[in-house]
């Protein structure tokens, strides 16, 4: 009697385990899309991922790692390519790396604005330049990522009113030949930094400044130790939110038409929000004491462009394409 007890108590158990782990396995199905960034989770794309986490979470999970915790910057690109990550925001600067061709979206004064950039991407030139990324790079790119306009911040106290008045300074750029063009372009001696160092090295003395948004520089607190920001405006800042190709394809044409439809809705939330916060730290800054102003805009322009076109960035470039992407609107 005893006997036959426990063998209906062990039939009973196994058939409550079985329906019980129904759910726990349906769950584990669900894909996990690791996403990278160099940026903190204090930045307004991180809200942005949040954003675009939960509007997905009925198909995905997304596990974010910021501040370079998983991939270091610059290398995110690679780890999607060797399917060692899900998604990435990955700077067009290593993207040019890659495929030259791409270095001209990474030249200054290339883009107006963040309203240009959208534009850019959404234009048959912007969707003929991504899928030749997404052929040759075998990514999928889902669209910029707006942060806001890099201005010059610089510790010394002396004016900048054109590229000559750069000249020796030791301006922190990112890694990368790309970045120290853009430095050199503005005049200054490009100094490669890791973005997690450069408060220590204007702190120091080991860097006279850095080139940013101002969203950026309030993260960082780098006003903390500058004097001032020059408003030079001279790169529309984006990175592009980009997508492990196979991860893309395992999702099929409706998920993937609904992920990429709540990626445009983060992307744009978080145009609007950067643009609005560039507006109240330009007021905030001026009341913490940073002397803000705007040089010769005409002159740095006209001494970027020469510099550019004379690169061997420039080789690589399509004729007449600075052009045709200012005639975009």
């Amino acid at each position: 009697m005893q006997s036959r007890f426990d063998r209906r108590t062990v039939l009973k158990a196994g058939a409550a385990f079985a329906a019980a782990s129904v759910v726990p396995a349906w769950a584990q199905d669900k894909p996990k899309l690791r996403f990278a960034a160099v940026f903190s989770d204090k930045d307004i794309r991180a809200d942005m991922i949040r954003r675009l986490a939960g509007d997905v979470a009925a198909d995905f999970t997304i596990e974010p790692f910021y501040g370079g915790t998983l991939f270091k910057q610059g290398t995110e690109l690679v780890a999607l390519q060797r399917d060692n990550l899900e998604l990435g925001n990955v700077a067009p600067q290593d993207i040019s790396k890659q495929l030259p061709s791409w270095s001209v979206l990474t030249s200054a004064y290339t883009f107006r604005d963040a309203n240009h950039v959208l534009a850019f991407f959404a234009s048959d030139l912007g969707v003929q330049m991504k899928t030749q990324a997404e052929d040759q790079l075998k990514i999928k790119i889902l669209g910029p990522t707006f942060f806001g306009t890099r201005q010059v911040g610089l510790k010394p106290k002396k004016k900048i009113a054109t590229p000559a008045d750069l000249a020796g300074i030791k301006l922190r750029m990112p890694p990368g030949d790309a970045w120290q063009l853009l430095g050199r372009s503005l005049g200054a001696n490009p100094t490669p930094m890791a973005y997690a160092e450069t408060y220590t090295g204007l702190q120091t003395g080991a860097i006279d400044g850095q080139d940013n948004p101002l969203p950026n520089v309030q993260n960082m607190k780098f006003y903390e130790v500058m004097s001032q920001i020059v408003l030079t405006s001279h790169l529309v800042a984006f990175d592009v939110l980009c997508m492990n190709l196979k991860a893309w394809n395992a999702m099929g044409p409706a998920k993937q038409k609904s992920f990429q439809a709540a990626v445009d809705k983060a992307l744009g939330w978080s145009v609007q929000e950067h643009l609005k916060r560039e507006t109240e730290l330009a007021d905030g800054f001026k009341k913490q004491g940073l002397d803000i102003y705007t040089p010769d805009i005409a002159a740095f322009r006209a001494h970027a462009q020469k510099i550019y076109l004379a690169s061997d960035e420039a080789k690589s470039w399509a004729p007449g394409i600075l052009d045709k992407i200012g005639a975009v609107r």
